[in-house]
């Protein structure tokens, strides 16, 4: 009875800190802590349908293992073509009811887990190979539904990529603590109970869903607007802009970098390519560091809430391809560690960076949609990265595919950072060419000649016209709360940003 009652207080203990972490800073008055604690439940879940599931692949031989990772791989695939091009714009058709929508992929994945719970039971593989694409079709609707809604309970004090990060840290330790005591559970009393339970944790999910706050819902637009979003979807989706492009062209380099790392390293282990320790317990080193790298990136994701996130996706890839070329020219177990670490916290960084950008830019018209195209191109980007980790396991060595890979991400670096200059010079271009539109209008109007037409005036006088369409305040009607509007806000941002505080 003493212990039940110390675990009882330590529980309540661990509660009560939690939910002032995820309530701090406003995120309880507008949602985001209900948010935070929903995904880290669904995290948890996830954890335990992927121990109780969790198969003996590298008690094959390892030849053998190989074909069933590539089998694998290219199986995995199949959610994300289905998520792209159908649930994305389903979610975008029922903004008006997106708690709902989050509450059913839930209830789906418990259904779905007692199902396969029998199916374990009576050695019914037909049932659990289907059942089991469909809970992770599902578990990707929730992580597009749950950030195309993240703007909706944007506390005011809170950046984007802080919010994405927090939200990212606590699914992670969630999920840290889900899979050893998943695993441990079906050891002990087998994979079915460990689905049974995590059937009725995802039942209890979809009830905290539908109490979501009322405004994490979208209003319903006119039937007109409806139909020009429906004839313009694939046109937006098509052109994201040249931020939100770039934003992910850096982070399919990152993904391809990380799905190559995980099953190069692995087969080398394996093959005893890589010396240093036992090949488990390097297993485990590895592991570790990435877990760790993943932990890391939410973590600094939660601190640079002044910094640009267009700026932290280049930063991660350049870090990147830095430790991989250190690890290609010195290859042994440490520098093997250390690029997997840097991996992991490079992908989980850029990742909430790509987050904020697409929440940031993109309409909400289409958000979801935009979430499901950018969640299959990193998937892809993944899946095709391990295929190039499998085959080259087979002939390379570790210096030899990571140097690939180095090449390959400092290649991609540099492609980007010149078509971000050509792009701030014309953008730039563009600029200068107004300023003397507006400066000849205004010469004209006045009557005076204008700059450029008289060559004996000084080109350091002082301007006295009217001062350009930008720079003239806003008149401030009475009564309400005007907006501020900075010239760097992007042009979403000047679009929807509120005249008052709907949270108070």
């Amino acid at each position: 009875m003493r212990a039940g009652r110390g675990a009882a207080s330590g529980t309540r203990w661990v509660g009560r800190s939690a939910r002032r972490l995820t309530y701090a800073q406003g995120a309880g008055r507008t949602g985001l802590g209900q948010l935070i604690e929903l995904t880290a439940a669904h995290s948890a879940g996830d954890a335990l349908v992927t121990a109780a599931l969790a198969g003996t692949l590298f008690k094959l031989p390892v030849n053998e293992a190989r074909g069933q990772v590539a089998l694998y791989l290219l199986i995995t695939m199949i959610p994300f073509v289905v998520v792209a091009p159908f649930v994305g714009p389903v979610l975008d058709r029922f903004r008006s009811g997106r708690r709902f929508v989050m509450a059913g992929t839930l209830f789906g994945r418990g259904l779905l887990c007692f199902a396969m719970a029998a199916a374990i039971v009576s050695d019914d593989e037909f049932t659990i190979f289907p059942a089991a694409l469909a809970v992770l079709v599902l578990s990707k609707a929730y992580n597009v539904s749950r950030a195309a809604i993240m703007p909706n309970v944007l506390p005011a004090d809170i950046a984007l990529v802080t919010a994405n990060a927090r939200v990212a840290l606590f699914a992670l330790v969630t999920a840290g603590f889900a899979v050893p005591a998943g695993a441990g559970i079906s050891a002990w009393l087998g994979a079915e109970w460990v689905l049974r339970g995590a059937t009725v944790l995802f039942l209890l999910e979809g009830v905290l869903a539908v109490r979501l706050p009322r405004h994490v819902d979208s209003p319903d637009l006119e039937e007109l607007e409806e139909d020009e979003e429906r004839s313009h979807r694939w046109r937006t989706l098509l052109n994201v802009g040249p931020v939100v492009a770039e934003a992910m062209k850096a982070n399919v380099a990152i993904r391809l970098h990380s799905g190559f790392l995980l099953f190069y390293l692995l087969f080398l282990v394996q093959d005893r390519k890589l010396p240093g320790l036992a090949p488990t317990v390097t297993i485990g080193v590895l592991a570790v560091a990435a877990g760790v790298g993943g932990l890391a990136g939410a973590a600094v994701a939660s601190w640079v809430r002044s910094h640009s996130p267009q700026l932290i996706v280049l930063v991660t890839l350049a870090l990147t391809a830095a430790v991989t070329v250190v690890a290609a020219i010195v290859f042994n177990l440490w520098t093997a560690v250390a690029v997997a670490l840097v991996a992991a916290f490079a992908q989980g960084l850029g990742k909430l960076a790509l987050d904020a950008i697409v929440q940031r830019e993109i309409g909400e018209e289409v958000r979801s949609s935009t979430f499901g195209v950018v969640e299959a191109f990193l998937q892809i980007a993944w899946v095709l990265g391990g295929l190039v980790g499998l085959l080259l396991s087979l002939f390379a060595g570790g210096s030899a595919g990571l140097a690939v890979m180095a090449a390959v991400l400092g290649g991609s670096l540099g492609w980007l950072l010149v078509r971000r200059g050509r792009r701030t010079r014309a953008r730039d271009a563009k600029v200068e060419a107004a300023r003397a539109a507006g400066a000849d209008a205004r010469s004209s109007a006045s009557g005076a000649p204008s700059p450029s037409s008289t060559p004996d005036a000084p080109s350091s006088a002082p301007d006295t016209a009217s001062p350009a369409p930008w720079e003239t305040p806003r008149p401030k009607p009475a009564g309400t709360t005007t907006a501020v509007v900075r010239r760097d806000d992007s042009p979403t941002e000047k679009r929807t940003k509120p005249l008052t505080n709907p949270h108070g």
